[in-house]
């Protein structure tokens, strides 16, 4: 990997785009030349976002070494012992190491196939075995306590310190909404990042940010709200998304078949769907061409019975698929040309127990601004994606989808 510069014997470092100079101390240069951790350079951060805004081609790798700078400063700011700066870092570091090809995309299948999410495989592959364990272990670190921070037990017995991954203003939301503003050209995560870094303050068993910082913390929360309808959920990449999650889940064998991809790459996915042949190879030629499915129909809102029986479908994939080609075979088209995106109502966002979560300190008082009704409350439920279902097609069938769904607008599972 590219470096710039020595800090001291054993210490380089690297620059970055986003955050300048990023000294790597040198337990995080031997976790860096691993090949879990190199594999990253693989593994689009964004997604498909690249076929909306073509500048969003960086990585989960770029995106890990920041989320260890920012670590860094947190822990520099909270006066954090040698020991304990180290555990935080690494665990910033290897975060994502269990994210599978093209991030977030493959969520629904992974969860489907392994029956966990990629936090815990990034646990896993932490844990061991393998070259990050032993790398971890040679260098005197836990392997555990590194997994524990990077997926904590549960909400109620997380940690001060596993909220500075996992909170609601943390290292890795803080790199990520700067990152991708910058590689997207959308402005709403241009975030005050120094600023959050400055005002933050551990209070008993919680971070806080000082009253002083006020302005920095609604500015982030806003930006964050903004980027998911503007970017993680824009039509279109959603489109080349969900075609992706259908190429996973239509190959001959799935869901064992793909158990070894989520270990794999974008370009190797890509490249060897598009060797199996029949539906997951026609997907993915019509993504890499660009010739991505369109949305013909949606509900906007749904009453709470209809979003009952839609958020089955999100627990219930195969029922998803099936009533995906009832669908189509009523369209007289074949299996896999009617897509369904269920983004608006599945819980892919972020929770608004975190949100509430946050505090702002004056003196030892702290008050909690963004609880309760009011115009936070409003922004936290914001759906990220303007429909709360959206049916997708075949571009040849787009017309015949809309005309279908217009003379029987009540269709629901």
């Amino acid at each position: 990997m590219p470096t710039a510069g020595r800090r001291a014997a054993g210490r380089k470092a690297i620059f970055d785009p986003v955050h300048g100079q990023i000294p790597l101390d040198p337990l995080a240069l031997a976790l860096i030349g691993t090949a879990e951790f190199q594999r990253l350079w693989g593994i689009r951060q964004t997604g498909f976002a690249h076929l909306v805004f073509p500048g969003a081609n960086h990585t989960r790798l770029e995106h890990s070494l920041g989320t260890y700078w920012v670590a860094g400063r947190f822990a520099e700011r909270l006066g954090l012992d040698a020991s304990t700066g180290r555990r935080l870092t690494a665990g910033a570091l290897l975060h994502d190491l269990g994210h599978a090809p093209f991030s977030h995309t493959l969520d629904g299948p992974m969860r489907e196939a392994l029956g966990h999410g990629h936090e815990a495989e990034s646990r896993a592959r932490i844990e061991g075995p393998g070259e990050v364990a032993e790398v971890l272990e040679r260098f005197g670190s836990s392997p555990s306590k590194i997994a524990e921070l990077v997926d904590p037990p549960g909400r109620a017995t997380r940690s001060w310190l596993s909220g500075i991954l996992h909170g609601a203003i943390d290292a890795d939301r803080i790199d990520y909404l700067q990152r991708d503003a910058h590689y997207t050209g959308v402005a709403h995560g241009a975030i005050d990042a120094v600023r959050l870094l400055d005002t933050v303050r551990r209070q008993g068993r919680r971070l806080v940010f000082a009253e002083k910082g006020r302005s920095a913390v609604e500015g982030f929360l806003v930006g964050r709200a903004l980027m998911y309808s503007t970017v993680y959920f824009h039509k279109t990449v959603r489109a080349a998304e969900i075609m992706a999650q259908a190429a996973v889940e239509r190959q001959p064998g799935y869901p064992a078949s793909a158990v070894p991809q989520f270990r794999w790459t974008d370009g190797e996915l890509l490249v060897r769907l598009g060797d199996l042949g029949g539906l997951p190879t026609s997907l993915v030629r019509a993504i890499t061409a660009r010739r991505l499915y369109k949305r013909a129909f949606g509900w906007p809102e749904l009453d709470a019975g209809a979003r009952r029986r839609w958020l089955r479908l999100t627990v219930h994939p195969a029922e998803r698929r099936g009533l995906e080609d009832e669908v189509a075979s009523r369209l007289r088209a074949p299996p896999g040309t009617v897509l369904f995106d269920l983004s608006g109502i599945e819980v892919r966002g972020d929770p608004i127990d975190d949100w509430a979560g946050v505090g702002l300190a004056s003196g030892s008082r702290v008050s909690y601004p963004f609880r309760g009704t009011g115009p936070w409350q409003a922004l936290v439920e914001r759906p990220p994606a303007d429909w709360s279902v959206s049916v997708y097609v075949a571009p040849r069938f787009r017309g015949a989808a809309e005309r279908w769904f217009e003379r029987d607008p009540r269709f629901l599972p």
